[in-house]
């Protein structure tokens, strides 16, 4: 027993002993192996696993196809460009094109009861999540399709995107059969500008040649904003390159402070903000620099009306020591936009002065006279009270400069509202026999007169616009009745144009409520009764508006447009067959007459009245937020 047990015993170390060893000598084995591996190799072997592995894991499940996107995606097209679906679905910055390494995977959307809302503050978040999630040409389709697809993804877009910023992606708009036809009259206008008229002011389309007014190219830097808006791409980029390499401010002469600030400091500001190109900027701020220097050079708190560009001088008219109400109450919303884009307060500290010094002057019902010296501050005694010429947009100013500071000014709010009041008060008539609601004047400071411009038919759309900001009801119930009054100066005269200035009967015995004066029956393709049907259509979606601006786009089409090229205002609105044209295209024709109209008749509101106020020369500045 005793040997057993030894034997036992022995073989039991021996196997123990066998087993270390056997271990001992394969890692013995392996380490040896490795020592005679070249350096080479071994460095081939560490990029296998630490590198090319790794890619290989990357490139997998980036490029594998999504089965639930396949799967969202049957009943819908992908988008053939990944570069133009980010551009639509996402309002990017200039520059942010940067594939950004954030962790995004979406979430399953439950409709078990309904696609999930956000909150309206919420609704762009989501957006902004998206934009800032991994962006690449490889994985944009992906994402494309299993976001885009789900319910409320979509709805999201449609609240954040379409609602607020179409205005910035005009290639989301679906374009209606008017708004084709609106675009057609406005590549036939600007086909004839551009062969005969490029980069000068105004086309003259009879004589096939052009006029200057302050040949600083009006008409193209009015109509970039309108080519934006209706998505030519081809045009907007000529006429972007002219601003660009040949609009030149230092050698400019004579310019109207009030219409250069209007339709050119306006017009690249708004094309600066609907497309983000900061190219524009810089021509806004140089332009500024210079009507800010000559402008507010008069030693009082009212600015020139006329500024030399190339000196930088103010001066008064040629024809009178006086300026116009509207050309020093009508460059607010412009110099405080630049203020507000460069960061400069001047620009906004100097306007805001001559509107502190107006409030500041007596009033007779809160209405002001048409005319006010540079020289001394003062109103001219005994000058017309208007709404028309010379006096208008000083009104539109008070409640629009209002509703761009995001309504926190309330200064301008307040004397808007009285002047309202003093409008209700002294200026709003019925004529007869069918009682058509109209504005009239107040001359020498005492004597009422039923004239009423073209001019105050943009009061409908400002009123409107007021009670959309909260303001009394009573300025829509006045906004509605003037417009249709505005339309009845279309539709009463034979060529269904209406005259620049008409006059309505107060008189028992009268047949008519309007009637025309000789020298008031020409047409100067003016924006402003389609403008009010714009501003009522988009807050109170009632389509005869549209059907009212309709009949007024045939009346253009058939009485002004020239066969051969370009639109011409006309003199006798009362002869149609003889409407004798005047032989010049204005350029708010392109940059307000027809913008309106494409904008009246969009199924959508494109540029939202509440992310955007428009100027009087209907360039769309953004509200401060």
């Amino acid at each position: 027993m005793e040997r057993s047990n030894s034997k036992m015993n022995f073989i039991s170390i021996d196997t123990a002993f066998y087993d270390k060893y056997d271990k001992s000598a394969q890692s013995f084995s392996l380490r040896r192996f490795w020592r005679k591996i070249p350096t080479f190799q071994k460095c081939t072997i560490f990029m296998i696993f630490f590198v090319i592995v790794p890619l290989l894991f990357l490139f997998i499940k980036y490029t594998t196809p999504n089965i639930q996107a396949i799967e969202l995606d049957r009943e819908h097209k992908p988008h053939k460009e990944s570069d133009e679906a980010r551009r639509i679905l996402f309002p990017l910055k200039k520059g942010l094109l940067q594939p950004k390494t954030l962790n995004f995977e979406p979430k399953k959307i439950q409709l078990k009861h309904g696609p999930p809302k956000l909150a309206p503050r919420n609704k762009l978040e989501k957006i902004r999540q998206i934009m800032e999630s991994k962006i690449t040409s490889k994985n944009l389709d992906t994402m494309l399709k299993t976001e885009a697809n789900t319910v409320s993804f979509k709805s999201e877009v449609e609240e954040g995107i379409l609602k607020k910023d179409l205005a910035k992606h005009p290639e989301l708009v679906k374009q209606t059969n008017r708004q084709k036809e609106v675009v057609k009259a406005f590549l036939h206008a600007w086909k004839a500008y551009k062969i005969y008229a490029f980069g000068h002011d105004e086309l003259r389309p009879i004589s096939k040649t052009f006029s200057e007014w302050f040949a600083l190219g009006l008409t193209l830097i009015d109509s970039l904003d309108t080519m934006w808006l209706m998505n030519l791409k081809e045009e907007y980029k000529e006429a972007r390159d002219w601003v660009a390499n040949e609009l030149r401010f230092d050698r400019a002469g004579d310019v109207n402070l009030f219409e250069s600030t209007i339709r050119i400091l306006g017009g690249l500001l708004s094309i600066y903000h609907l497309s983000g190109d900061s190219m524009y900027l810089q021509k806004a701020k140089e332009l500024g620099d210079r009507l800010l220097k000559g402008g507010f050079s008069s030693g009082s708190k009212i600015p020139f009306s006329d500024v030399n560009l190339m000196t930088q001088t103010g001066h008064s008219p040629q024809w009178s020591q006086f300026s116009s109400l509207s050309e020093v109450s009508t460059i607010q919303l412009e110099f405080k936009d630049l203020s507000k884009a460069t960061g400069n307060k001047a620009y906004g500290e100097a306007v805001d002065s001559v509107m502190d010094h107006i409030f500041s002057l007596p009033m007779k019902d809160n209405l002001a006279p048409i005319f006010i010296s540079p020289m001394n501050g003062q109103f001219m005694s005994g000058a017309t009270i208007t709404l028309g010429a010379r006096g208008d947009s000083y009104y539109e100013y008070l409640l629009k400069q209002w509703i761009q500071s995001g309504k926190k000014e309330n200064k301008f709010k307040d004397n808007y509202v009285n002047a309202v009041n003093g409008i209700f008060e002294k200026l709003v008539k019925h004529a007869k026999p069918d009682g058509l609601v109209f504005v009239g004047e107040i001359l020498n400071g005492l004597t009422f007169s039923p004239k009423m411009d073209h001019l105050v038919c943009f009061l409908p759309g400002v009123l409107a616009l007021g009670f959309h900001n909260g303001l009394d009801v009573k300025h829509m119930n006045l906004a509605k009745e003037l417009l249709e009054t505005c339309n009845r100066m279309y539709t009463d005269m034979p060529t269904g144009l209406s005259p620049e200035i008409v006059y309505f009967n107060m008189d028992n015995s009268g047949s008519k409520d309007i009637t025309v004066k000789p020298a008031d029956t020409h047409n100067l393709l003016r924006p402003e009764t389609v403008e009010s049907m714009f501003v009522l259509h988009s807050l109170t979606g009632d389509k005869k508006y549209q059907d009212q601006g309709w009949k007024i786009f045939q009346a253009f089409e058939k009485y002004t447009k020239i066969k051969d090229g370009g639109y011409s205002s006309i003199n006798n609105v009362l002869s149609p067959h003889s409407p004798d044209y005047k032989d010049k295209m204005e350029s708010f024709f392109l940059g307000e007459t027809l913008k309106y109209l494409f904008l009246l008749f969009g199924d959508e509101n494109q540029v939202s009245l509440d992310d955007y106020v428009f100027n009087t020369e209907a360039h769309p500045l953004p509200i401060w937020k």
